[in-house]
């Protein structure tokens, strides 16, 4: 991949960063415990209490990877190499942690990705306000996954093969 193709992934992907990172803060600034759990069962309470957890993960990597982004965008000289390892640690540590959270408080079921409905489904029915900022910011890391796949192989079977030589 070129240099300016890189750059311009970069500025891409920091700006789609923006967005889920803004939304992501706002529900968590708005939102703890006490508020989504609705009924006091210790199941209900274990399942918010994984769900924030996985939520405030993801908004830190995500955090990491916009101000590495940043970094790399505003160097004198762009460092393609730089870029690279950052949008490889985009996809490694955000868009996995998104489709694969730690707790499992969701999960994507692909098989209702072609049919119109939402491919996230929830371990346990959550409340409206939870259940509202995953198929939000859904969309973009899907958008993310799909501009990034290239470094969860590629990426690593470059840097691999430039050690062995």
């Amino acid at each position: 991949m070129s240099a300016a193709n890189v750059q311009k992934l970069c500025e891409s992907t920091r700006d789609k960063l923006k967005v889920v990172i803004d939304k992501m803060e706002v529900f968590l600034n708005e939102h703890a415990l006490p508020q989504l759990v609705v009924e006091g069962d210790e199941e209900t309470v274990q399942f918010y209490q994984g769900f924030l957890s996985d939520l405030r993960h993801l908004l830190v990597f995500s955090e990491m990877s916009y101000e590495k982004l940043g970094v790399a965008l505003r160097r004198a000289t762009f460092d393609e190499s730089f870029a690279q390892k950052a949008l490889y640690n985009v996809y490694h540590y955000g868009v996995n942690n998104f489709f694969y959270p730690k707790n499992e408080s969701y999960s994507e079921d692909g098989r209702y990705a072609y049919t119109g409905q939402d491919a996230i489904r929830f371990r346990k029915k959550p409340v409206r306000p939870a259940r509202d900022i995953i198929l939000e910011i859904t969309k973009t890391y899907e958008d993310l996954r799909d501009d990034l796949i290239y470094y969860e192989n590629d990426y690593l079977t470059e840097k691999r093969m430039q050690n062995q030589v």
